[in-house]
């Protein structure tokens, strides 16, 4: 047996064992091994290591620690399309069902209605969508629809407004009617002509917001990872995306991808649709992403690129790069957001948002609920870095 073949068989022997980066046997794991290990220790461990899934006791502890565990187990599900082949995945989502407690969940309607649906229970449903019986495949789809109509509801009228007021806020009317008098520019364009006597402003100019025109005044191009870490971002993602796609003075893309490209611009009527449409886990291949994004741009001046990813490029890293600065250089405004959830900032690849950085490209991650501002802040030409800071956001800075 050559040295080659025995590590690789050391290698194969210490996943199988588990227990730590390096044991008796003498092999040392590499990074992506670890990664690997830690998911098949979530799974399989016992006792200390026993891992992220949990080993539920009984019905009743299962029901009860089921809601706790759904931001590790979205997660988990999508981490082990990354690391295992497509055979392998089904059989460790079955054993997941069985050890975890979703085999009842997914199999009885009636369960469904005993838990309370959130964003990291929906993460999951859609992650197993293939392993949900037909009987129970509606009842699926009503729980995330019920979530992502609740999101709606509260996230709709903040993006609507935030969106609009900025578009109608980017153009100026010197004719103005009485209605569409912008006071404040008024007022500051004619404080020349302020009368001490009267203690009154005399306006000679009228500056008024600019008529809706009928063409989109922007183009937003939003490209998400469809990584296990990235659960949360895509159904805000998508919710967001649907709002802005049903604005006429917005013409709105949503791309995702793994180490494949899908364009869902198509579904974005219906944001259950585009959830259906995600394969939550996987490789990551931005560079590919990024290529398929520059043939939407028509208008680089007017297009705004959303990039929502923790920037581990799994495929050509320096094209990547390259590509990046090309869609900067050519006009597009872009923007890095590392999350778009409210679980704060996840690990990200500090080197690559530090050369986005140079670039001029701030990464940071924003919460659901400041999303709307941020685009508001975005189509008004603001400092995004400036911005961020009032949020009291950190933006990463360059090298």
């Amino acid at each position: 047996m050559t040295e080659e073949n025995n590590s690789e068989r050391m290698r194969r022997w210490r996943l199988i064992l588990g227990g730590g980066s390096a044991d008796g046997i003498g092999s040392q794991l590499s990074k992506r091994d670890e990664k690997m290990d830690s998911t098949l220790a979530a799974l399989y461990g016992t006792g200390k290591n026993e891992g992220l899934l949990g080993k539920p006791d009984g019905d009743q502890q299962r029901s009860a620690g089921l809601g706790s565990s759904m931001p590790n187990v979205s997660r988990w599900l999508g981490d082990i399309r990354e690391y295992f082949p497509a055979s392998v995945v089904q059989v460790m989502q079955q054993d997941a069902i069985d050890r975890i407690g979703l085999q009842q969940f997914l199999t009885e309607p009636d369960i469904f209605e005993s838990l309370e649906p959130d964003v990291n229970l929906i993460a999951t449903l859609v992650s197993l969508r293939n392993l949900i019986p037909n009987h129970t495949r509606d009842t699926a789809r009503i729980v995330v629809r019920k979530v992502v109509e609740d999101l709606m509801r509260k996230l709709e009228n903040p993006m609507r407004q935030a969106v609009s007021g900025s578009l109608n806020r980017a153009i100026r009317n010197h004719r103005p009617r009485h209605q569409e008098i912008d006071w404040n520019r008024t007022i500051r364009a004619n404080l020349k002509h302020f009368q001490r006597d009267y203690q009154s402003i005399i306006p000679e100019h009228l500056v008024g917001f600019g008529r809706k025109k009928r063409t989109a005044m922007r183009d937003i191009i939003i490209c998400i990872d469809q990584s296990g870490s990235m659960a949360a971002s895509m159904i805000y993602a998508s919710i967001f995306g649907a709002v802005m796609a049903s604005l006429p003075t917005l013409k709105t893309h949503l791309v995702v991808f793994d180490t494949v490209v899908v364009d869902l611009t198509a579904d974005l009527h219906d944001p259950v649709d585009v959830l259906f449409g995600t394969q939550l886990g996987g490789g990551t291949n931005i560079n590919q992403a990024l290529a398929y994004c520059q043939t939407l741009v028509t208008r680089p001046q007017e297009t705004i690129l959303i990039l929502i990813s923790d920037l581990f490029e799994g495929g050509n890293r320096h094209d990547m790069l390259r590509r990046t600065a090309q869609l900067v250089h050519s006009g597009v405004q872009m923007i890095v957001l590392l999350a778009l959830s409210d679980g704060g900032a996840p690990s990200y690849d500090h080197r690559t948002t530090a050369e986005f950085a140079n670039l001029g490209i701030p990464a940071f991650a924003c919460t659901p609920d400041l999303f709307p501002d941020l685009m508001a802040a975005t189509l008004n030409h603001r400092d995004i870095a400036l911005w961020a800071a009032r949020h009291g956001i950190a933006v990463n800075r360059g090298m």
